[in-house]
């Protein structure tokens, strides 16, 4: 009985993190850009297209998915076959951990291309809905503190 408990326990520390992910989108500012200056350049959006931004990678949940397998290996069989089990469940607990992990924060986010009224044709990546922009929007593009955001 032990086993689903610790399973259930790994899933809602993965869920836990994937909640904690921060945003991607253009209207949210991490708390360190507050009162940092940043270059407004004005442009037209030129195209959008959908992108997939990967999953964390933080370890947590390979290691929490190795710890599970181990356990529930560990449950298996007696004596050096008992171990064998636990090592086998470890491995394969970190890959599915990992895998879990990477699928469960991935999200949806746009590139959107703008052109610039200085010339440069730039592209950036951030989440949003994809209605908020569509090609002829005219659009101010923010950058600042090594990032940079399309807004209205």
């Amino acid at each position: 009985m032990l086993f689903p408990r610790t399973l259930c326990l790994a899933v809602l520390v993965v869920l836990a993190l994937a909640g904690c992910a921060s945003s991607k989108s253009g209207a949210a500012y991490p708390r360190e850009q507050a009162r940092q200056e940043m270059v407004v350049r004005t442009g037209v959006v030129e195209s959008i297209r959908m992108v997939a931004l990967e999953g964390t990678k933080s370890g947590v949940g390979g290691a929490a998915g190795a710890v599970i397998g181990g356990v529930a290996g560990s449950n298996i069989g007696g004596g050096r076959g008992q171990i064998i089990a636990s090592v086998i469940g470890a491995v394969l607990g970190g890959i599915a951990g990992h895998a879990l992990e990477n699928e469960t924060t991935e999200r949806q986010a746009m590139e959107i291309s703008v052109q610039l009224d200085s010339g440069p044709l730039i592209a950036v990546v951030q989440e949003g809905d994809p209605e908020e922009f569509k090609a002829g929007d005219r659009v101010r593009v923010l950058s600042g503190a090594g990032e940079t955001r399309v807004t209205r």
